[in-house]
């Protein structure tokens, strides 16, 4: 398979301090790659970089082959191509859940007719099983609704690629179990390749492929699911040991804003 998504050598950090020292991996055309580690290793600014939300310090990436450097932005296209569902969902109250996953249509093709953008609108809340909410506000759904939601907007624009920052925080195991299987159904139905930062043990194992481990600002481990659990790597092993999922929440957060 084709790598539609490579990171090459990343150096990158906040204020002069360097938390990335050099990522380097790629993300394969259908897969499911996530980015795992500890609390505090870097998984969301890494995220943030790939994003380009940020400027690194040193290395390229490239999606779809066109190669960014460290301190260049994402042209629209290669943006159009994207999606991301961002770990607060990040749904504007004083919109509809369908006003909302409007927001990408309205940017990128503010001139489209508004009934045509609906109808794709409902098609996209129909695959993430939200259409009878298409009037309601964030308000009035539940956690595991308002995850959807956000996911909906997310694949507006039908994305080659998207991104996902921890995306059963918060919600209970089975809804949590509901939305990691929602995920493989879209990647299966719409063909998107996902990036996945998570740290949940149960949702990595439903919907990974594979993943790269940070430690110290470096990639520890880079293989499959089943290469990393049957790894003998105490690092590895102590991670997929674990009783618990909790860990704190991450300072990382993004400054996003869906109108700009």
């Amino acid at each position: 398979m084709d790598e539609i998504l490579k990171v090459d050598h990343l150096k990158a950090g906040y204020g002069g301090r360097t938390i990335l020292h050099d990522i380097s991996f790629g993300v394969k055309k259908g897969e499911i790659r996530m980015i795992l580690g500890s609390s505090g290793c870097g998984k969301s600014t890494l995220l943030n970089n790939i994003l380009k939300l940020y400027k690194a310090e040193s290395g390229t990436i490239t999606y779809f082959g066109k190669t960014f450097g460290a301190k260049d932005g994402l042209d629209s296209e290669t943006r159009m191509r994207t999606g991301v569902l961002f770990q607060s969902g990040a749904l504007l109250s004083d919109l509809t859940v369908a006003e909302n996953a409007m927001l990408p249509l309205k940017r990128s093709m503010p001139y489209m007719p508004k009934s045509q953008m609906e109808a794709i609108v409902a098609d996209r809340l129909e695959k993430v099983h939200l259409l009878h909410a298409f009037h309601r506000y964030p308000s009035e759904l539940s956690g595991g609704m308002k995850k959807r939601a956000a996911l909906a907007r997310a694949i507006a624009l039908k994305p080659e690629l998207l991104f996902c920052d921890e995306p059963s925080t918060g919600l209970d195991p089975v809804t949590a179990h509901s939305l990691d299987e929602l995920l493989l159904e879209l990647r299966d139905t719409l063909g998107v390749s996902m990036v996945i930062v998570s740290h949940e043990l149960e949702s990595i194992k439903i919907v990974c492929d594979r993943f790269v481990y940070l430690k110290e600002g470096y990639v520890h481990f880079d293989g499959t699911l089943q290469q990393g659990l049957d790894s003998e790597d105490p690092i590895l092993k102590t991670f997929f040991s674990r009783k618990s999922t909790k860990e704190p929440k991450s300072d990382d957060t993004y400054p996003f804003n869906f109108i700009d």
